[in-house]
């Protein structure tokens, strides 16, 4: 941006940091923040740099988005996919800013926009991306489908006594293009087979919930309902991301769930844990299956596959 871009206009602003940054020793800091750094630098690749202004803000940072509002919905997205376990919290926000030129004479925004980001995100847990109320009515503005990728937390009330009304990125869309991207490599390594077009919902272990998806609106709030039967606690409705319909629960009942998914003539056994997948197995050859392929990890999950009686 020259000194002649220097000017007041209105765009979305991401601000992210890490949660309990400023508790930790000054080691442990260093590392988390290269680390942080290294994400952010990788979820920004893609992105032209005049397209964006972003700004060290010590335990975080804060991105304005020049142009289209749908890119920061999409980076702070990208981002999450890509955090691991570090604790980052993020809020986008709509607003105007003044884009100038640090005393290093270094790209710099200030102003009410990103102010508000920085307080959105204050709000947010780690592992949360809260919005504004005006970011919200803007992206809604350029597609009607993306009001199934929110869900309301109300008003909330900042230490200058100013109220903001959030909404939160659904958590099946967060981990919806990571879940989506590890099926597939598991996939690429089964034998060829054809879904049933009436295939229903499969279940994912992301850990401290199950992640349900499938063909269809249909299909994914049976496979709810089933789970809601066994104690589950659905987190987040179902929700169209891509061509698939995702939702999320937490199961506090059910330690480990295992998934048996059928392709053809054969089924896919995949679960959080060896000793559980085994135990599936188990059960299905004692009913006349037989392996395929013997147990195994393949990108953190353990599989089996089975050739149907």
């Amino acid at each position: 941006m020259s000194e002649e871009a220097s000017r007041t206009l209105v765009c979305s602003v991401l601000f992210l940091d890490i949660a309990g940054y400023s508790q930790l020793g000054v080691s442990d800091q260093i590392k988390l923040k290269q680390r942080f750094n290294e994400v952010l630098a990788g979820s920004l690749a893609d992105m032209e740099a005049r397209d964006r202004v972003v700004i060290d803000t010590g335990d975080g940072a804060a991105i304005a988005f020049l142009d289209d509002p749908e890119r920061a919905l999409f980076a702070a997205i990208a981002i999450f996919d890509a955090v691991g376990e570090l604790p980052v919290r993020m809020g986008i926000n709509l607003g105007p800013v003044y884009l100038s030129k640090d005393i290093n004479g270094q790209d710099n925004v200030i102003g009410d926009g990103i102010n508000v980001a920085q307080r959105v995100m204050s709000f947010a847990q780690k592992g949360e991306l809260l919005v504004s109320r005006s970011f919200y009515e803007v992206v809604l503005l350029l597609s009607g489908d993306y009001a199934s990728m929110f869900q309301s937390r109300g008003s909330q009330t900042d230490k200058h006594n100013r109220s903001h009304e959030l909404y939160a990125v659904s958590e099946a869309v967060r981990v919806g293009r990571r879940v989506a991207e590890a099926q597939a490599k598991r996939r690429a390594q089964r034998p060829a087979a054809t879904a049933p077009s009436n295939a229903r919902a499969t279940v994912s272990d992301a850990g401290t919930h199950f992640i349900v998806s499938g063909p269809s609106r249909d299909s994914v709030q049976a496979e709810l309902g089933r789970m809601v039967a066994e104690g589950a606690t659905v987190k987040s409705e179902p929700a169209l991301i891509g061509a698939k319909w995702m939702a999320t629960c937490e199961n506090r009942r059910v330690a480990v769930r295992v998934n048996v998914e059928k392709l053809g003539m054969k089924s896919v056994v995949t679960a959080s844990t060896r000793e559980a997948v085994e135990a599936r197995v188990k059960e299905l050859l004692e009913l006349g299956a037989r392996v395929d392929q013997p147990v195994e990890e393949i990108d953190g999950v353990w599989t089996a596959v089975l050739d149907d009686a």
